[in-house]
């Protein structure tokens, strides 16, 4: 389990998620590997996770700018926390 964290990171201007105050331990639930987040990354993460859900379940009600948000998403992550992308989302 890693703790490092860039503590620069801002919120993007395209994200309209909900931004939480706290992070916290999120498993891989493949490999089983843990990384903590903090409340910013935990946002993007889950905003990641959830569209990449619906986009499995519901592909036909999956606009293009859902599509466009979820790939800005990986590359905010991309370039905030390295580390926590390999770990959790590659």
């Amino acid at each position: 389990m890693s703790t490092k964290t860039k503590t620069s990171q801002s919120v993007p201007k395209w994200f309209q998620g909900m931004i939480y105050d706290k992070g916290e331990t999120v498993t891989n639930s493949f490999s089983g590997e843990q990384y903590d987040l903090n409340g910013i990354e935990l946002s993007m993460y889950d905003f990641i996770m959830g569209s990449q859900y619906v986009m499995e379940v519901a592909p036909k009600t999956v606009t293009s700018k859902q599509i466009n948000e979820f790939h800005k998403a990986l590359r905010w992550f991309q370039k905030n926390n390295i580390e926590a992308y390999m770990v959790l989302l590659d």
